[in-house]
């Protein structure tokens, strides 16, 4: 017997869209938050600003990645056999976001 498998629709894909966007969101929201007391805010100062800022850069990639991987392993245990293959591409979305949403985090 053929190993026929049923694929995901858009459907799901679009489903998928907007648990990504909801995922990223809050965990943005979160991250901010956890690491608000690091950093500079006034970039035009004196004094160095290098270090701080680098500290919280590295901070909030570190943390975001930690919640992409423990999101990735939940997912891949729970979601139908169908709409596992989802899982691969939005995993690595979201580390391409990881970088983008550096940019508001520091504006």
């Amino acid at each position: 017997m053929a190993d026929v498998t049923e694929k995901s629709g858009p459907g799901a894909l679009l489903l998928g869209a907007v648990f990504f966007v909801a995922f990223e969101t809050a965990a943005y929201q979160l991250l901010r938050w956890v690491t608000s007391p690091l950093g500079v805010a006034d970039q035009f100062q004196p004094e160095n600003t290098i270090v701080p800022n680098w500290v919280k850069t590295v901070v909030f990639l570190l943390l975001h990645m930690v919640l992409i991987v423990v999101a990735v392993l939940l997912l891949s245990n729970r979601l139908p056999r169908r709409y596992r293959g989802q899982v691969m591409g939005w995993f690595y979305l979201s580390l391409l976001t990881g970088f983008v949403l550096l940019i508001p985090l520091f504006d």
